[in-house]
């Protein structure tokens, strides 16, 4: 793998690196968004915030190991698909949700096993964990998403933080564009958060979902239209 550090980067960032290198760079915004979102913060029900806090961590680190010894091609590959899944849950799991509880008894352990494995999608593919997250919650809890943006938000940073110290670890961050990033996810992530708390739960999840569906198909045309 070429070094972040050194390389030329005419031909633009490797999806891997990018990936990796954006992880990085989200962890201020989360923080941002979480410390705006420091007095909603509540458990889900039958559930303890720092037993999901824990398997976060433990889920981040997970991913992030597997990450790095994932072929660049085959990250390339992969991402459309992953956003997909993701804007498919996020704007159907209501739905989904409501379906499944009426026919299965969802059960505290449930939520613990999903959260380690959001951990490790997080790890693994940071960009897309928060709409993962909303879409597990919203399948699993019939929380609103105004109940859950404050966990979304602080497990969001949880798994990134720990997925940034084995990227860094690994030589898979590219600085410079890092860097660049930082200012602009931490005003925004903030602002998000701030804003976020006063729009219509049931337009933000329209206005959402519009969003991951035109940056999965703008990822879909970029892989596999040219």
């Amino acid at each position: 793998m070429r070094d972040p550090a050194g390389a030329d980067h005419g031909g633009g960032v490797p999806a891997l690196n990018a990936n990796a290198s954006s992880t990085v760079a989200l962890v201020p915004s989360a923080l941002a968004s979480a410390y705006a979102y420091r007095k909603d913060f509540q458990d889900f029900e039958g559930v303890r915030f720092r037993d999901m806090a824990l398997l976060s961590i433990a889920g981040g680190a997970s991913g992030a190991l597997l990450l790095e010894a994932t072929p660049q091609s085959v990250f390339t590959f992969l991402v459309p698909f992953l956003l997909l899944f993701g804007t498919l849950a996020f704007a159907f799991g209501r739905q989904a949700g409501a379906f499944l509880r009426e026919r299965v008894k969802i059960t505290p352990r449930m939520m613990l096993v999903s959260q380690f494995i959001l951990g490790i999608y997080g790890g693994y593919f940071g960009g897309a964990v928060g709409i993962m997250m909303l879409a597990a919650w919203s399948l699993l809890t019939s929380a609103s998403i105004a109940a859950m943006q404050p966990a979304r938000n602080l497990l969001n940073a949880a798994m990134n933080a720990t997925a940034t110290l084995l990227f860094i670890a690994g030589g898979l961050v590219f600085w410079r564009q890092t860097f660049i990033l930082f200012g602009g996810a931490i005003i925004g992530g903030y602002l998000g958060a701030y804003y976020a708390r006063r729009i219509d739960p049931g337009l933000a999840r329209i206005v959402i979902s519009c969003l991951n569906a035109g940056m999965t198909a703008f990822m879909f045309w970029r892989t596999f239209g040219h």
